[in-house]
């Protein structure tokens, strides 16, 4: 079963078993299930989160699922009725891709046959649950690819048919739904916060504010300067709360829930609804989920940057920096009532949703803010962002690779009509920044619109003049060079004359910086989803160079905060004292004395 077992509780098995001759409801039990014990609470912060929220689930929640009659198996240590089992058609399911949570599917085939699955807490087991970050993330990636997959399968849909309409609902909520329901809330946010700009950049806001204000209209100004102040990831941690007033009581919950705060467990629930969001979404759009081997190995160890930007660049870093983008322009842009002190109010969760998502792995990262491991952890970024791919360079070891990798999923027709509509929405801000720039003089007219793009295509060759690296003959990259050079001397001259003599500031270079990397990446994202169109025209080696460049800068910018706390030597003890056990602690203090004192031997 995967799991520890004490003789203690194998003592009390015979009780248990005579739950199969109970009095359950209409049948007897086909599958019993029973509590686990989760034993790696003890040896980080997220070890702990986890082990309490699985406690909750495998207590409180399975005692509710099964009073409910919606409880499934969930690869918990669960009594099957062996020959009602094989008779009906067994336990396994044949598809590896769409049964890739395949316990589930279990509880689906016993309940479909008329089974009835109950719960009693009559023992125990041991289990030992992930204990590092890329294991908690690669394990709840599988499990939202496989909820995508059972949205799906046929067995969900003739559950659906089949269940009144009360336990169609529960059944719903306490397996999909769950989801749904987490990814209906992080498109919430998109969506407000892409509301708040298209009136910001419209002007809207100003004006409707101002015309509910002249009629005394209330209500909508009360609605256009709602308080978006719901923190989304603590609202998952509060089953596990209700768990602990239920097992510990009132007071030991409350010091226990003080606790994980300080140990940032908001940050850490934040970030595992990015997590769940992703997965599940793109399991929903392309398919494909993928079973990921997580080896639930004993890992207290510090991860290489670049292994975490690989894992969570295209899951959390992309759409973090895409809600950075829409707050800067909702700040600089927008307009509400109350001023600064509005705005912050306005703007806050989505502030901590970013900073959750962009920093959440280096956080919890053992050593992550120890100066030695960062200078190392900066080399291995940039031999692994300028290493180039080809046959047989697996995606650890090489940018180009892993670039290809990342793009493995769209496959389908379907699929790349989806992407291209959702990669769209990018362009929204450089339609409405061109507008706001005051070079424009408040011209509304089509042709400013077309100018920017025709600016955006001069950077685009730029950028190509800039890259261009003959290697035939040891002549032309001198030229080359000193040609790049006289360009880049032109193009900060060109700009400086446009600031000195036209009506373009600085902060209008700013804007327009902006609205470009947004349309840059909606062109990327395109290219990449038409990746044999683009290949036929020849622009894919333009389109992978562009995209580097992309990387280059977003690990730029995730990276200068790493290296501006590596700065204090402080910060990196605070860390291992607040997330790590007081062993583990002392263990790594101890570590670096030794380092240390082995450097001095070697000089």
């Amino acid at each position: 079963m995967n799991q520890d077992n004490y003789l203690e509780e194998a003592m009390k098995v015979r009780n248990l078993l005579e739950e199969f001759r109970g009095n359950h409801g209409i049948r007897y039990p086909t599958i019993l299930g029973v509590r686990e014990h989760v034993f790696t609470g003890s040896v980080s912060s997220l070890a702990s989160f986890m082990s309490k929220q699985e406690t909750s689930f495998v207590t409180l929640g399975q005692r509710v699922l099964a009073y409910l009659k919606v409880r499934m198996h969930y690869g918990h240590p669960d009594v099957f009725d062996r020959i009602f089992h094989i008779t009906r058609g067994g336990i396994s399911k044949a598809s590896r891709v769409i049964n890739i949570s395949e316990d589930i599917y279990a509880g689906f085939n016993s309940t479909l046959r008329q089974g009835n699955i109950t719960h009693h807490e009559y023992i125990q087991v041991g289990k030992g649950r992930d204990v590092g970050l890329n294991q908690i993330a690669l394990f709840e990636g599988k499990v939202a690819g496989g909820n995508g997959e059972q949205v799906l399968s046929r067995d969900v849909y003739r559950l659906g048919q089949l269940f009144d309409f009360f336990r169609m609902l529960t059944f719903f909520y306490t397996t999909v739904g769950y989801y749904v329901c987490t990814m209906m809330t992080v498109l919430t946010v998109y969506i407000f916060l892409y509301g708040r700009v298209y009136l910001a950049l419209s002007g809207l806001d100003h004006s409707i504010s101002r015309q509910a204000r002249f009629l005394g209209n209330t209500a909508l100004d009360a609605a256009l300067n709602a308080q978006f102040l719901v923190q989304i990831g603590v609202f998952t941690a509060v089953p596990m709360i209700m768990g602990f007033i239920l097992e510990l009581g009132l007071m030991k919950a409350i010091f226990s829930f003080i606790t994980m705060q300080l140990q940032f467990c908001s940050v850490f629930f934040t970030f595992s609804l990015g997590t769940r969001t992703h997965y599940f979404g793109r399991t929903i759009l392309h398919g494909g989920a993928k079973y990921r081997a997580t080896g639930r190995g004993f890992v207290v160890r510090h991860i290489k940057f670049a292994d975490n930007y690989r894992l969570y660049s295209r899951s959390h870093f992309v759409k973090a920096l895409e809600v950075a983008l829409l707050l800067i322009v909702y700040i600089a842009y927008g307009y509400t009532k109350g001023g600064s002190s509005s705005f912050i109010l306005l703007t806050i969760s989505s502030w901590i949703m970013v900073i959750s998502w962009l920093f959440a792995p280096y956080i919890f990262n053992p050593s992550g803010f120890e100066w030695q491991k960062t200078v190392e952890d900066f080399d291995d970024w940039t031999n692994w962002l300028f290493y180039k791919g080809g046959v047989g360079v697996k995606g650890e070891n090489s940018w180009e690779s892993w670039w290809e990798e990342e793009q493995a999923h769209i496959q389908t027709f379907r699929g790349r009509i989806l992407e291209t509509i959702l990669s769209l929405r990018f362009l929204l801000f450089q339609y409405g920044i061109v507008y706001k720039l005051k070079i424009t003089a408040h011209n509304t007219s089509l042709a400013m619109y077309g100018f920017s793009w025709i600016v955006l295509l001069v950077m685009v060759l730029l950028f190509k003049l800039f890259t261009a690296t003959p290697r035939k003959s040891t002549a032309l990259p001198i030229f080359i060079r000193f040609l790049q050079g006289l360009l880049a001397i032109g193009i900060i001259a060109a700009i400086a004359c446009l600031i000195g003599f036209t009506d373009f500031t600085i902060a209008d270079l700013f804007a327009s910086a902006l609205a470009f990397l947004a349309t840059g990446w909606c062109i990327l994202c395109l290219a990449i989803t038409w990746k044999r169109v683009v290949k036929t025209l020849g622009l894919w080696d333009s389109v992978r160079e562009i995209s580097r460049m992309y990387d280059a800068g977003m690990g730029a910018v995730i990276f200068a905060p790493i290296v501006f706390f590596s700065w204090f030597p402080f910060v990196s003890t605070f860390q291992s004292r607040i997330l790590f056990n007081q062993a583990f602690s002392r263990g790594l203090e101890i570590s670096l004395i030794l380092a240390g004192n082995k450097a001095n031997q070697e000089s």
